[in-house]
C-alpha cells in the first residue's frame, strides 16, 4: 500500500519567514509561538513546530512541546494535527490558545488523551497599546527589572503565583530546573518586581516577545498586599517601560472568573481581543 505524506509536519529553518508572516496576522493571538519560532530560528531547530501545507503554502501552525498551541487551524486541518500530537500525551501539561481552536483540538485529542483536570473555556484575551499614563494612571516608581542576583527572591513569589493559578507546584522534588527557567526570564530582561524588605511583593513576566507585542504572564502581588489598589500602579509601571522598550503592543490573558484582575486591566486601558481557552492536564 502507497502511503500518502502529510501535509501536516515539522518546519525547516527554511520555514520561519512564512511562519512568521502567518502569526503576524493576529499577532496578539498568536505571539506565543510567533517568539517561540524566533527562539528556535537562533537555536537551529524549528523541529517543535508543526505547519500544515497547502499546495506547499504554509497554513496552520502548532506548537507542540509541553504546551500545545495551535495557530490559525481549521475544522478540516484539526483531525491531521490531533494524528500527530496524539503521541504527545505524556510530556505535555496544557492545550492553549484561541478557545475555537482549542476546543476544535481537543475533541480530537480527549478520546485518546481522556479527561483533563480542568477546562477553563473563557479566558478574555486582552490588548493594550497606550502608556496608562495617557489614561491617568501614574506608575509606581519601584517597578524594575529583576536582577540576576535577585532569583532566590525571585523564586517564592512565581512558585506562589504558579500553585494558585495552575492548583499544583511548578517542580517536585529539586527547585533546580524551575530555578534555571526564572533564572533565562530574568537574564532576558523579561521579569519586573518590587522588592521591598528583601521580599519580592510584586512581580510579572513578558511570557513571549515577538515582532513588536509582547505578552504577560504570572502578574502576581503578595497576598498581604492585595485588596489596596497597588496592583494598578505596579502593573502600570510595566507596561509603561515595555512600551518604551521591546513592545509597544502589550496583551495577556485572564480568567474570566478573576473579576479583581479584570477590572484592573479595565483600568489600564486594556481592550479585547478575543477569547482564549486553556485545557490542563
Amino acid at each position: 500500500m502507497l502511503r500518502t505524506r502529510s501535509p501536516v509536519r515539522p518546519l525547516s529553518l527554511d520555514d520561519r519567514d512564512a511562519a512568521l508572516d502567518l502569526c503576524a496576522r493576529d499577532l496578539p493571538q498568536r505571539v506565543f509561538v510567533a517568539a517561540r519560532v524566533l527562539e528556535g530560528s537562533r537555536t537551529g531547530s524549528l523541529s517543535s513546530v508543526l505547519g500544515h501545507r497547502d499546495d506547499g503554502v504554509l497554513t496552520s501552525l502548532c506548537w507542540a512541546s509541553a504546551n500545545i498551541v495551535p495557530v490559525g487551524t481549521t475544522e478540516e486541518n484539526r483531525p491531521l494535527f490531533a494524528d500527530r500530537l496524539r503521541r504527545w500525551r505524556g510530556r505535555c501539561a496544557s492545550v492553549f490558545g484561541p478557545r475555537e481552536e482549542v476546543l476544535g483540538l481537543w475533541q480530537h485529542l480527549e478520546p485518546h488523551w481522556g479527561q483533563p483536570r480542568v477546562v477553563r473555556a473563557h479566558q478574555p484575551l486582552l490588548v493594550a497599546d497606550l502608556p496608562p499614563s495617557a489614561e491617568g494612571v501614574e506608575p509606581d516608581p519601584r517597578v524594575r527589572l529583576a536582577r540576576a542576583d535577585e532569583v532566590d527572591l525571585v523564586l517564592p513569589a512565581a512558585e506562589h503565583m504558579f500553585t494558585a493559578e495552575i492548583g499544583y507546584r511548578p517542580y517536585t522534588g529539586s527547585s533546580r530546573g524551575y530555578r534555571a527557567s526564572l533564572a533565562s526570564l530574568i537574564a532576558r530582561g523579561h521579569t519586573y518586581v518590587v522588592v521591598e524588605g528583601g521580599e519580592v511583593v510584586f512581580k510579572t513576566d513578558i511570557g513571549s516577545l515577538a515582532l513588536g507585542c509582547a505578552q504577560l504572564q504570572g502578574v502576581w502581588v503578595a497576598p498581604r498586599l492585595r485588596g489596596q489598589g497597588l496592583a494598578v500602579p505596579m502593573l502600570a509601571a510595566v507596561l509603561e517601560q515595555v512600551m518604551a522598550g521591546p513592545a509597544p503592543l502589550v496583551s495577556l490573558y485572564v480568567n474570566d472568573f478573576n473579576t479583581a484582575a479584570r477590572a484592573t486591566y479595565e483600568r489600564l486601558g486594556f481592550r479585547s481581543a478575543g477569547e482564549f481557552t486553556t485545557v490542563l492536564l
